[in-house]
């Protein structure tokens, strides 16, 4: 598709983002603003109890971040009027019915005016409540499904998931859309709507007990992973976001949908310039916890391929799949990764890792440097029980028979 006709379609177009702080929400603003500042609006639904509050959120976790550089050093002092032009941002929460859009006039502009949507809110913890996972990566789905049906223009929904809905690690994945109920081990009886009631008769039951809040959060977290191991998901991330997916491929009707299946997330390689990250996401805690010198060993094959993506990556495939669908009724599935093309070994991060923080070492509370060693990659259980028995049990051992003999003389 030639970068011409792409501009060309968001020329005048309004474009409705859901989660507009998240990670790959604000690098899809940023692009759209910088590539085609032409485009009518940008409507940026963030969760926030009013408009004055969202627009402090937009401000301060948005606007403020270092990612906006670019288009700052490019509009200059013209960037705020560009900004009041061009983006509306909309209180709300898609948990809720209407997006949780509570002015009305507002809400009649935006069925009236956007062309395209791209639900970009999810939680991604992978041992996320699972009370709150299913209200957002599931129900939220079917909320912005129901909005987008309501536009009087809408040209395609673009939903953002995960390539790891599927459970499998390895080989290729079928880009096949999830049919209603649909399992991983085969196991019969999923239904969304029982999942849904789970939740709140747990929910009564523990609050009918006077659980505390702690008690409650670690109830819910539990029953996430429980639910998602009983139907074949590894975790309640990935259950959530596959439940999300069904029921948009159930209730479409004639929706343009496109459904874009990432796998891990990385950095920016290129747009706006290369390296820019937020948060601690996925594989950023293992570099992290090697830079710090807390992770000195890992059990995996070596030879295992580790399938990134950068973000500006995912994002320019969400815009050229938005445009390649508009207006085609049906359901389109694209992964987003890099392990047929451009595979990464595992021992190519370890490299990489060690190469890195040789160079740039962490600097620890103290203000000394911290010095790390090449992970060692053990490969099977055996080698991985040897290990922590040598490197901790034994150690252990002898320490408490130290501090007993002396408890003994004293």
């Amino acid at each position: 598709m030639e970068l011409g006709s792409i501009l060309q379609f968001l020329e005048n177009r309004s474009i409705l983002v859901t989660g507009a702080t998240g990670f790959l929400a604000k690098i899809f603003t940023e692009k759209i603003l910088r590539v085609q500042p032409n485009v009518k609006k940008l409507y940026l639904l963030l969760r926030a109890a009013d408009s004055k509050s969202a627009m402090l959120r937009f401000n301060t976790e948005v606007m403020s971040k270092d990612l906006f550089r670019i288009l700052k050093e490019k509009w200059g002092g013209n960037l705020n009027p560009l900004i009041s032009q061009k983006v509306i941002v909309v209180a709300g929460d898609i948990t809720c019915d209407n997006l949780g859009v509570k002015d009305s006039y507002l809400l009649e502009e935006m069925s009236k005016e956007i062309d395209v949507v791209v639900n970009l809110a999810a939680t991604t913890n992978f041992d996320e409540r699972y009370d709150v996972a299913i209200g957002i990566n599931t129900f939220g789905a079917k909320h912005v499904l129901d909005f987008a049906k309501n536009c009087a223009k809408l040209k395609v929904l673009v939903h953002v998931s995960t390539a790891f809905v599927s459970g499998e690690m390895e080989g290729l994945i079928k880009e096949d859309p999830y049919k209603l109920g649909e399992t991983l081990n085969g196991t019969s009886g999923l239904d969304i709507d029982t999942e849904k009631n789970v939740v709140e008769e747990t929910l009564n039951q523990l609050r009918a007990e006077n659980s505390s809040e702690e008690s409650i959060k670690s109830a819910m977290k539990n029953l996430g992973i429980q639910r998602a191991r009983k139907y074949g998901w590894p975790n309640t991330y990935v259950f959530t976001k596959a439940m999300g997916e069904m029921l948009l491929g159930h209730l479409k009707d004639n929706i343009p949908l496109v459904i874009i299946r990432p796998t891990i997330v990385t950095s920016t390689y290129k747009e706006p310039f290369p390296g820019w990250v937020e948060g601690v996401r996925t594989i950023d805690s293992l570099a992290l916890g090697y830079g710090k010198g807390k992770i000195t060993c890992f059990l995996g094959d070596p030879k295992t391929i580790i399938d990134v993506i950068p973000a500006d990556m995912v994002v320019n495939a969400i815009v050229v799949a938005m445009v390649a669908h508009a207006n085609q009724p049906n359901e389109s599935i694209y992964h987003v990764g890099s392990s047929v093309s451009n595979p990464v070994e595992f021992t190519w991060l370890q490299d990489y890792g060690f190469q890195y923080f040789t160079k740039h070492p962490w600097i620890n509370k103290d203000g000394k440097p911290v010095i790390v060693g090449k992970v060692t990659v053990l490969s099977t259980m055996d080698s991985f029980r040897r290990y922590m028995a040598v490197h901790y049990l034994l150690p252990l051992k002898v320490r408490f028979v130290h501090k007993k003999c002396t408890h003994t003389i004293q």
